[in-house]
C-alpha cells in the first residue's frame, strides 16, 4: 500500500468515531424501559448535553433476560453490530428472589446475552439496568419470601444481584435503583412511581434517563438544563441526586474499569534490503505501519523491501476500539548490507559483535564489544566522508563516545586498526 493519505484514511475509518458521530445504544428490557419512552428520553437528555445518540429498543411487557436470549428481534438487533452500549434490564422481581432461583433463572441468561453482544459488537459495553424496589415492597411474593415485604428489603436485593451480574460479566451498571433510593430518602416530595406503585412516573423515568446519561457519557448531569413536563425544582433535585450518586462515584459502577487499551511495540529482523517486522503489541485489533520510505501496510507482521541504503524511521500504530498507541524504530540499510536485528529500544546489533547504541542518539553513543576486536581508533564522519571527530579507543567496554553538539542527521562512525576498518551508520537527533 502506498502513500500516507491512504493510511490516514484507514485510521479515520478504524478509529472512526469523530466527535460528530453518534453514540449508538440498544435497550433490551420490558415495561420499565418502555414507560415514558426511556430510550428516547435518554437521547433527548444527551442531546441537551451536546451528545448525539442513536437508540433502539425491544421492550415487551414482563419480559425476562431469558426471553431476550432467544427472542428473534432482540438477537437480530444485537447482531446488527456497531452498538457502543447494549442495556440489559431483567424482569422487575426476579433479581430479588432467593439466590437459587436467581442463579438458574437470571444469571445464566445475563451471561448468554453479554457473550452475544460482544461476539457481534467487539467494542461494545454491556450496561445492566439496576431497577428499584416496589414502593411498598412486593406484596405478591411477601408471604413466601419475607425479604421483599418492604421496599428497602426488595431494593437491597435488586442492587446486590445487579452488581453481581455486572461484576461477573465485567460490565458496567446504570444504578437507577440507587438514585431512586437517594431521592426517596432526601427528596420525599418527588413521586417516582406511577399509580401501580411499580412502574416509573415521568419523574422516575427522568431520573433513569439522567442516570444513563451520566453513566454512558461519563458526564455531570447538573450542568445540563433539560426538563420534561415535571416540576422544575424536582428536575433540579433529580440531577443533583444523579451527580451525587453516580457521577461523583463512576468507578463504583465499574465505569472505566474494563476499558481496553493497547500498547504498541515491535522488533525488526533485517537481512540485506529486506526487513521483517514482528508485532509484539498488546491488545491490538488493527495495525497500521509506515516504513519510512513512503510505503505502508495494515498487516500484523509485515515484511518490507527497502529501495537502498539509508536510515528509515518506522512507525506502528496499534488500534483497539477507541484506543491507539504508537511505537517507532529505525531500520538502517548499509552500503554493503549485513544481517542485523533491531528493536524499538534503538539498539543496533552488528554481525561482528560490535554494538553501537542508542540509535537514534543525542550527544553520546556507546560502543560495546570492542575488546573482542582489533580496532584501535575511532572517527566520526559526515555523509560526505569528512572527519568531524577522531580519537583513540580505550579498554573501557563499552566505550563512551562524546559526539559534541553535532546537528541532527545521519553520520558514520569509523572504527579502524592496522588490520581492519569498519564503518557504522548512526542517526543523531
Amino acid at each position: 500500500m502506498k502513500y500516507i493519505p491512504i493510511i490516514l484514511l484507514l485510521l479515520t475509518t478504524i478509529l472512526g468515531h469523530g466527535q460528530s458521530d453518534p453514540t449508538r445504544v440498544l435497550f433490551l428490557g420490558n415495561s420499565y424501559t418502555f414507560f415514558n419512552d426511556l430510550p428516547n428520553l435518554f437521547a433527548q437528555f444527551s442531546a441537551a448535553g451536546g451528545d448525539t445518540c442513536e437508540v433502539n429498543a425491544n421492550t415487551p411487557g414482563g419480559y425476562t433476560l431469558q426471553g431476550h436470549s432467544t427472542n428473534t428481534q432482540s438477537l437480530q438487533l444485537i447482531n446488527q453490530g456497531s452498538w457502543d452500549y447494549v442495556v440489559l434490564q431483567e424482569q422487575s422481581q426476579i433479581p430479588s428472589f432467593p439466590i437459587g432461583q436467581v442463579s438458574s433463572q437470571c444469571f445464566p441468561y445475563a451471561e448468554d446475552l453479554d457473550e452475544a453482544i460482544l461476539a457481534a459488537n467487539p467494542c461494545a459495553e454491556t450496561v445492566f439496568f439496576m431497577t428499584w424496589g416496589r414502593k411498598n415492597g412486593d406484596a405478591g411474593n411477601c408471604p413466601n419470601w419475607p425479604p421483599v415485604c418492604t421496599y428497602q428489603g426488595m431494593d437491597s436485593l435488586l442492587a446486590l444481584r445487579y452488581m453481581q451480574m455486572t461484576d461477573d460479566n465485567e460490565a458496567i451498571v446504570s444504578p437507577v435503583g440507587a438514585v431512586w433510593r437517594f431521592i426517596r430518602e432526601n427528596f420525599s416530595g418527588i413521586e417516582l412511581y406511577s399509580n401501580d406503585e411499580s412502574h416509573p412516573s415521568p419523574a422516575g423515568s427522568y431520573a433513569a434517563a439522567c442516570t444513563f446519561y451520566s453513566i454512558i457519557h461519563r458526564a455531570d448531569p447538573e450542568v445540563i438544563d433539560f426538563n420534561i413536563p415535571i416540576n422544575a425544582l424536582h428536575a433540579l433535585q433529580i440531577r443533583y441526586a444523579v451527580k451525587t450518586v453516580v457521577f461523583d462515584s463512576l468507578s463504583k459502577w465499574n465505569v472505566g474499569s474494563y476499558d481496553t487499551t493497547t500498547n504498541a511495540s515491535f522488533t525488526i529482523a533485517q537481512s540485506g534490503l529486506n526487513a521483517s517486522f514482528n508485532n509484539t503489541s498488546i491488545n491490538g485489533q488493527h495495525f497500521l505501519w509506515q516504513f519510512g520510505d513512503g510505503d505502508t501496510s495494515s498487516s500484523q507482521h509485515p515484511s518490507h523491501l527497502y529501495p537502498g541504503p539509508g536510515a528509515y524511521e518506522v512507525e506502528l500504530v496499534s488500534i483497539q476500539c477507541d484506543s491507539s498507541d504508537t511505537a517507532t524504530g529505525t531500520v538502517i540499510i548499509q552500503q554493503n548490507p549485513v544481517d542485523t536485528t533491531d528493536t524499538v529500544t534503538g539498539t543496533v546489533h552488528i554481525k561482528n559483535q560490535v554494538r553501537i547504541y542508542p540509535i537514534p542518539a543525542t550527544n553520546t553513543v556507546w560502543i560495546d564489544g570492542i575488546n573482542s576486536t582489533t580496532f584501535e581508533k575511532w572517527a566520526v564522519l559526515d555523509v560526505s566522508g569528512r572527519i568531524l571527530r577522531s580519537g583513540k579507543l580505550t579498554n573501557n567496554d563499552p566505550f563512551e563516545l562524546q559526539l559534541g553538539q553535532l546537528e541532527s542527521g545521519q553520520y558514520f562512525i569509523n572504527l579502524s586498526s592496522v588490520e581492519a576498518r569498519k564503518v557504522y551508520p548512526i542517526i543523531l537527533r
